[in-house]
């Protein structure tokens, strides 16, 4: 299966997309639903939650 590419590789974060974040964060969703719903890496997603310290739901 071949990696997603991200286009918006490096683009800075929109308060959009941050409060999309939290909500998708608030309702319990995964990190990889997260950040197909906001069509950024996982990487990306797990970094900004952290330095704005959001809770994201570790599914197993």
């Amino acid at each position: 299966m071949p990696k997603e590419i991200f286009v918006r590789h490096k683009q800075p974060w929109n308060a959009e997309e941050a409060a999309k974040l939290r909500l998708l964060a608030g309702k319990g969703q995964g990190l990889k639903q997260i950040a197909k719903a906001l069509t950024r890496s996982e990487e990306s997603v797990k970094d900004f939650a952290k330095k704005n310290k959001i809770a994201v739901a570790k599914k197993r």
